[in-house]
C-alpha cells in the first residue's frame, strides 16, 4: 500500500509535469522507441552551463581548500580553458580529452572547458595504475590527456599516443596555465562559437564501467542522455524542497554538498557535481576520504545533503568524536553504489536526528538515472532502491528473452529512458547485448518489484564485486593473476565485510614443479599490476594445492568456493 509520503511526492511531480511547468516532458523518438524528454532542458551541457552560470553568477560555488570561487569565476575560468584547448591544442569538435586527476575545482573547470570547446569529457578513473589508464586512453583513442602529477607519471613508459599536459590543483590561471587563453571578450570566445555548433545528438561524456567480461568499457553518452539525466535529479530536488517547505521547514538557506566521491564516477558526475549548477548548490571538496574531516567541513560549511558509498555515511554516524560536529544543517545522507546494510539504516538516522537516510540506485550507463528511497519510506523498506524516479525512468523486470514479468518475480532489472547511454566506444557487439530490441538496458542485476512498485535486488548477473562502491570485475583481477607464469587456476569472487560492504578474496594453485607461492607473494606481484583497490588482503588471498572444484560444465564452482570462504571467514 502506498504511504503517505509516496502519495504527497505523486502529487508534487504530477503538478511539475503539468503543461507550462518546468519539468514537463515531450515525447522523442530514440532509436524507434518513444521515449519523454524535458521539452525546456538545455540542448547541450555548453549552453547548461552559460545559463546556470549566468544566472547565478555571484552565488558562491567552489570550495576547494583556502580557494572560493562563484559560478561567474568558475564559468570565466572554463571560458580560458576552452579557448586554450583549441587555439593552443587543436582541439576541434568531438575530440576525446582525457582528465586523469584527483578531485578539485580544476577539475571541474576542465570538465567545463573541455565542453565548452565542443570536446568530449573522457573520465579516466584516477584509481587507476599506469597500465590501466594507458588503456583507458587508448580504448576512447583520446587526442590529449590533462593529468596531475600523480596520473602523469603513473602513465610515464606506457604504450599510449595521447598528448599529455600536466595540470596542478591550486589556482585555476596557474593550475591550468598550460591550457589556459584569455579570450579578447566573452562574444567573440571559442565557448561561445561553440554553442552554435553542437547539438543534443553530439558526443559530450566517456565514462568507464567495470562489467564482466574483465576490461573496463567505455561508455559515452550524447548531450541529450547528459542533460535530461541531470534534469532529472533537477526534477527530484525540486519535488523535495516543495515537500519539505510544505511540512513547514525553512529551506531558504543555499543548498551545500560536500564532495566525498570521485567525480570521474556517475555519482559524482551526474547528480552531485552538474546537478549543483540548476539548484545553485555550492560545493565542498575534500582530496581524500577522512570521516572526521567530512564532519568538521560538514559543520563549517553548514552542508545540507551528502551523498557517498554507504560506508561514508555510517563512518560518519559510528565516529567517536561525532558528538563535537554540529550537522543539524544536514537534512539528507544520500548512498549509492551498492545497497546499505539495514542496521546501517536506523543507526544513520539515530546519530543524525535532523535528517535521513537515503538510497539511489542507477548505472553508468544509465546515467545514475533510476531509482530512489526516501525518507520515511526508507527507514519503512531499507532493504529497497526504492522507486522509478519520475518523469523520465521506465523500469520493468525481464527474463532471459526480454519479456515482461508480473509483479513479484524475479528477473533482471532493466532501464529504458533517454538517459541511457548511447553505446560502449568501440564495442559494436557489447553495445547489442546490452539493450533488448525495445531499448531497455539490461542492468545485470537481478530483483523484483513489490506491491508498491519499490524495487528489490536480490542477486547481480555480472561477476562483479562492489567494494565500498567501487566495482571489481572478477575477471579482470583472474586475468592479472594469470599473468604469474606460475599460476595454474585460481577464482576472483567477493567476501562479505562490515565495514566495505565486500572485499575482493582469490584462491590460487600454482603449476606442478613449480615452488609453492604464499599468499604475500601474489599480493605483492598483484600490486604492481593492478590498482590497490582491487587487490585481495593477503589474509584474502588462499593457496590451495588441489584443483578447484567444477560445475558440470568444467567452469570453476565459483559459488561453491564463496560459501566455504564466507563461512570460513564467519568462523575465524
Amino acid at each position: 500500500m502506498a504511504t503517505q509520503l509516496d502519495n504527497a511526492l505523486e502529487a508534487i511531480m504530477g503538478e511539475l509535469t503539468k503543461e507550462g511547468q518546468p519539468f514537463v516532458t515531450v515525447p522523442f523518438d530514440r532509436d524507434g522507441v518513444e521515449m519523454p524528454t524535458f521539452a525546456g532542458a538545455p540542448p547541450t551541457l555548453a549552453h547548461y552551463f552559460a545559463h546556470f552560470c549566468n544566472e547565478h553568477k555571484d552565488v558562491p560555488f567552489l570550495v576547494d581548500g583556502d580557494l572560493r570561487l562563484t559560478f561567474g569565476d568558475t564559468y570565466a575560468a572554463a571560458v580560458c580553458v576552452a579557448e586554450g584547448l583549441v587555439k593552443h591544442h587543436g582541439v576541434e569538435k568531438g575530440d576525446r580529452i582525457g582528465i586523469a586527476a584527483r578531485n578539485s575545482a580544476n577539475w571541474m573547470i576542465a570538465y567545463m572547458g573541455i565542453i565548452m570547446a565542443g570536446g568530449c569529457a573522457t573520465l579516466l578513473n584516477g584509481f587507476w595504475v599506469g597500465e590501466e589508464l594507458a588503456y583507458g586512453v587508448r580504448l576512447a583513442e583520446c587526442k590529449i590527456v590533462l593529468a596531475d602529477v600523480g596520473r602523469a607519471k603513473r602513465l610515464e613508459g606506457t604504450d599510449h599516443s595521447a598528448k599529455l599536459i600536466l595540470i596542478d590543483h591550486n589556482a585555476p590561471s596557474e593550475g591550468l596555465s598550460s591550457i589556459w587563453a584569455q579570450p579578447a571578450d566573452l562574444q567573440s570566445s571559442v565557448a561561445m562559437q561553440v554553442l552554435g555548433q553542437i547539438g543534443p545528438d553530439d558526443i559530450a561524456t566517456i565514462l568507464y564501467t567495470s562489467g564482466s567480461t574483465g576490461n573496463s568499457k567505455g561508455a559515452w553518452s550524447d548531450h541529450r542522455g547528459v542533460v535530461n539525466g541531470v534534469m532529472n535529479y533537477v526534477a527530484q530536488s525540486a519535488m523535495a524542497k516543495i515537500l519539505l517547505e510544505s511540512q513547514g521547514q525553512d529551506v531558504s538557506a543555499q543548498p551545500c554538498a560536500l564532495i566525498a566521491v570521485p567525480l570521474f564516477h556517475v555519482t559524482g558526475e551526474i547528480p552531485l557535481f552538474l546537478q549543483s549548477y540548476a539548484i545553485a548548490r555550492k560545493l565542498v571538496l575534500m582530496p581524500k576520504w577522512d570521516a572526521e574531516e567530512a564532519l568538521r567541513l560538514m559543520e563549517s560549511e553548514k552542508v545540507t545533503y551528502f551523498v557517498g558509498v554507504p560506508l561514508m555515511s555510517y563512518e560518519m554516524a559510528t565516529h567517536p568524536d561525532r558528538e563535537k560536529y554540529d550537522l543539524s544543517s544536514c537534512k539528507s545522507f544520500a548512498a549509492g553504489g551498492a545497497p546499505r546494510p539495514v542496521e546501517h539504516v536506523t543507526k544513520i538516522k539515530k546519530a543524525f536526528p535532523e535528517g535521513f537516510p537515503l538510497l539511489g540506485y542507477g548505472l553508468t550507463e544509465t546515467n545514475a538515472v533510476g531509482c530512489g528511497n526516501f525518507n520515511e519510506n526508507y527507514l519503512a523498506k531499507p532493504g529497497s532502491t526504492g522507486r522509478p524516479s519520475r518523469p523520465l525512468v521506465d523500469l520493468a523486470i525481464l527474463d532471459d528473452d526480454g519479456n515482461k514479468l508480473e509483479q513479484g518475480a524475479i528477473g533482471e532489472v532493466c532501464i529504458r529512458s533517454v538517459a541511457n547511454f548511447r553505446g560502449y566506444w568501440n564495442n559494436d557487439e557489447a553495445t547489442r547485448d546490452a539493450f533488448t530490441d525495445d531499448r531497455y538496458f539490461r542492468t545485470g542485476d537481478l530483483g523484483y518489484l513489490d506491491e508498491d512498485e519499490y524495487l528489490f535486488i536480490v542477486d547481480r548477473k555480472k561477476d562483479i564485486i562492489i567494494r565500498g562502491g567501487e566495482n571489481i570485475s572478477c575477471i579482470e583481477v583472474e586475468d592479472a593473476i594469470y599473468a604469474h607464469d606460475d599460476i595454474a587456476e585460481c577464482s576472483v569472487f567477493g567476501l562479505p565485510d562490515e565495514r566495505m560492504g565486500e572485499v575482493p578474496a582469490a584462491v590460487i594453485r600454482v603449476k606442478e614443479g613449480r615452488d609453492p607461492m604464499s599468499a604475500a607473494q601474489m599480493r605483492e606481484f598483484l600490486l604492481s599490476h593492478t590498482a590497490p583497490f582491487k587487490v585481495p588482503l593477503e589474509e584474502h588471498i588462499f593457496p590451495v594445492a588441489d584443483v578447484l572444484p567444477r560445475l558440470g560444465t568444467q567452469k570453476i564452482d565459483k559459488k561453491t568456493l564463496r560459501a566455504e570462504y564466507t563461512e570460513k571467514l564467519a568462523s575465524a
